[in-house]
């Protein structure tokens, strides 16, 4: 079996991220993987452990973090990994990342491919399930478990709205997995330092044989418009006393202030 495995460089969002003029302040911004990325990472690892599939990490953006990102992937026990650096590539929504990922799919021949469900910086959900129509494969969502079943099929387990689903999959197929899914590794130092000497395959969009006419770079599907900042709350209030003084004024406030009771 032979996995392909899609990561995104993303802001650190446990950072404060301030907003000014509608865009993003970039200065001290600091970029990691994105979680659900890491979880399909360990995926990926795990199934290559347990069914001796091969793995292949692709990142789509240039710069050192998105190297960095690779090279973790390889610490983890990704084998290979590619890496698509054009400045084309610089705006671009789902359709057009999904575009760049099919023909990196067409040119790999992969069995299955595991994404992230979404990403934390847009919350989109959108370029996993828009690579599967892309490439005409059965594609699920939201997905918590992978059981082999033998070389062709798999079973996955995924989290719907009325509760856990059990879905059997022909292969090739697109999953896309939840952070529940499993608790990725740490990667030893040992595995950190001998993923520094890995190399990575750096491709650019004409290595891919396309262009960005063709991924839809010039006509865009999806455009962020603006950033707005969330309004701040305002201060809790604080009671002391006993039991019975504090009850007595939450129940006061809440019928009339709150208007709840």
């Amino acid at each position: 079996m032979k996995i392909l495995t899609t990561v995104k460089n993303v802001v650190d969002v446990e950072l404060n991220i301030h907003v000014e003029n509608g865009a993003i302040v970039e200065e001290g911004l600091q970029y990691v993987i994105n979680a659900w990325d890491e979880s399909a990472v360990e995926t990926a690892v795990q199934l290559k452990e347990n069914n001796n599939a091969e793995t292949t990490l692709v990142s789509v953006g240039g710069g050192e973090d998105n190297t960095k990102m690779i090279r973790r992937g390889y610490a983890m026990g990704i084998e290979s990994g590619i890496q698509i650096d054009d400045a084309a590539l610089a705006e671009g929504d789902s359709f057009v990342y999904a575009k760049v990922l099919q023909k990196v799919y067409e040119k790999g021949d992969y069995d299955l491919v595991i994404t992230g469900k979404q990403a934390q910086d847009t919350d989109n959900g959108q370029t996993g399930i828009i690579l599967a129509e892309y490439l005409g494969l059965p594609c699920v969502s939201n997905v918590i478990a992978i059981e082999v079943i033998d070389d062709q099929h798999i079973k996955v387990s995924r989290l719907g709205d009325a509760g856990t689903e059990i879905v059997e999959l022909e292969l090739p197929a697109v999953v896309t997995v939840d952070v529940s899914i499993n608790e990725p590794r740490l990667p030893q130092m040992r595995s950190i330092m001998m993923a520094k000497k890995k190399p990575i395959d750096v491709m650019d969009l004409a290595a891919l044989g396309t262009s960005h006419d063709e991924i839809g770079g010039a006509t865009l599907k999806s455009e962020v418009v603006e950033f707005m900042a969330p309004e701040k709350r305002e201060g809790g209030q604080k009671f002391e006393g006993d039991a019975a003084e504090i009850t007595a004024q939450v129940v006061g406030l809440l019928a009339n202030e709150a208007k709840v009771l």
